[in-house]
Order: C-alpha cells, then structure tokens, then sequence
C-alpha cells in the first residue's frame, strides 16, 4: 500500500462523520422551520401569553393593557421574533436527540451513561429558569418601570403653559420594544440556571473541584452582582431576587462537584487504584510537616 493509499483510507472516516453531521445539522434546521411555521400560525395567542406579565401589572394600576406598533412593518416583525423563540422550543427536543445521536456512536457505555443526564438536566434547567424569568422576575421588573408614569389630576396631558396639574407621563409601550426585553429576560435566566449543569459537567470532567470552587466563592459572588446588574433592570429587589437565586445554584453546584469526586473516589478504590494505609501515611507526614 502506498502512503497516498493510507492518507485516503484515513480520511474516509473524517468524510464519512463530514456527512453525518451535514445529515444532523439539515434534520434540526427543518425541525426547526417546521416548529417556526406552526408558532407563526398561532402568534397573536402566543405574543398574547407574553404579555400577560405587563398587562397583570398595569391592571392593578387601572390601566387598560394596550402596546402599539410604531412603524408599519412592526407587527410582521414581532410574529416572526415570536415564531423563532417557539420554533425553537418546540424543535428543541428533537435537535437535542439528533445532537445525542452523533455523539454518542463515539463514547464509551460509563461516557453515555454519565453525559446522558446532563443531556436531560439541560433543557429542564432552562425551561425552570425561564419560567422563574416570566413568572417572578417580569413582573418585578415592569412595576419598577411603570413606576416612573405620571398623570395629570384626571390622567389628561397638560397642555403648555397650564401650571393646576403636572404633566401627565403614561406608558404607551411599543410592541417589539416590549418583546425584546422580556425575551432577554427569560433567555438570561434560562441561561444562568444552566449552572449547577455546566459546574456539575466540568466537575465530572475533572476541570474544576469543589475546594476550588469554595475557594474562589468571593470572586463568584462579585461576579453574580455584576450580572445581576447587567441583566436586571436598576431595582434593588430584582437584582437581589436575581443574586440570591444564582448565588443558591452557585452553591448547589459545589455540593453536586462533591457527590462526583465521592462517587469518583469510591470507584477508583473499588477498582484498587487508592491504597488506605499509603494515603493514610501521606496524611500523617501531612500533619508533621504542618508542625
């Protein structure tokens, strides 16, 4: 065999995973424009559902729950933003087990046995962090912000030069405006409740370990402030809600890193690798040198 035989036998795999992956990647994007087309059909019930945060808020305020489109073109724009958020909630199942369907070929039982849950874990912790956004948090965030209205003695617009009333400020919210925000909303807290997932994975993986992770807590509560800064509106109650919430996951994480290292040790010394009286002596050399 010559070596530009050998060359091509060994990147007819490479092809071969080439063409699966083009096969993969062509069944999620049809998925997902098939679940884009369907949310489409049904945007105006669903844009409805989303508004129900704003419009909760401003019927305690007596206000009537209205948003407009400012430019002709808006509305067409807020079915299509609807539409892709639910094409991709619904395909998100089946681009999950095409993903899984790659990758799991390539892995050993115990590696499918221990990435398959976290394959699970993911999306539930998205949609709990999404739903904790849209329920909790929204609502929070809107009252703050319609907080800032001010009306006149009967709600009316003061007209220049009239000085019996202040000048009346009331919400007329655009649309898309609204959808924006309350998207980002409920994909940043889908995404921070991804956390104890990506620790729990990395801990699996042996990149990060509990101690470490104790060890670096103040830099992670620093860094949990500035996100929730960044990701809240300036309300103090949401961004501590915010805070308190990942801060908690934060600390679940560690406590999953330590149940892997437990199982992972408990299998190494069922398997013979940790000898008792070795480590042991380790220890007590440990404890002299320390004195």
């Amino acid at each position: 065999m010559t070596k530009t035989d050998e060359i091509e036998d060994s990147s007819a795999p490479l092809i071969e995973h080439l063409a699966e992956l083009r096969t993969r990647l062509i069944h999620c994007v049809v998925a997902f424009l098939v679940g884009m087309i369907i949310c489409f059909t049904v945007a105006t019930p669903l844009f409805n559902f989303l508004t129900n945060p704003l419009c909760s808020v401003l019927a305690e305020r007596g206000q009537d729950c209205g948003l407009i489109f400012i430019s002709p073109q808006e509305g067409f724009f807020v079915a299509i933003k609807v539409s892709l958020l639910g094409g991709f909630i619904l395909a998100f199942p089946y681009i999950g087990m095409q993903m899984w369907r790659f990758v799991a070929p390539g892995l050993y039982k115990s590696e499918k046995n221990a990435f398959l849950p976290f394959m699970l874990a993911s999306p539930f912790m998205f949609l709990l962090g999404a739903s904790f956004a849209f329920y909790v948090v929204t609502p929070l965030a809107y009252d703050f912000f319609l907080g800032f209205q001010q009306f006149g003695a009967e709600g009316e617009a003061v007209t220049e030069g009239a000085t019996a009333a202040p000048l009346s400020v009331v919400f007329q919210g655009s649309a898309q405006e609204y959808l924006n925000l309350t998207i980002k909303f409920i994909v940043a807290f889908g995404l921070c409740f991804q956390l104890p997932v990506l620790l729990t994975l990395m801990g699996k993986a042996g990149l990060v370990t509990a101690e470490g992770l104790g060890s670096v807590r103040k830099y992670a509560v620093v860094a949990i402030l500035v996100l929730a800064a960044l990701v809240t509106p300036p309300d103090v109650i949401t961004q501590i809600i915010l805070f308190v919430v990942v801060y908690g996951l934060y600390e679940v994480s560690i406590f999953l890193v330590a149940r892997v290292e437990k199982k992972r040790e408990e299998q190494l010394r069922a398997d013979g690798y940790y000898d008792d009286e070795e480590e042991a002596d380790e220890e007590i050399v440990a404890e002299e040198d320390g004195r």
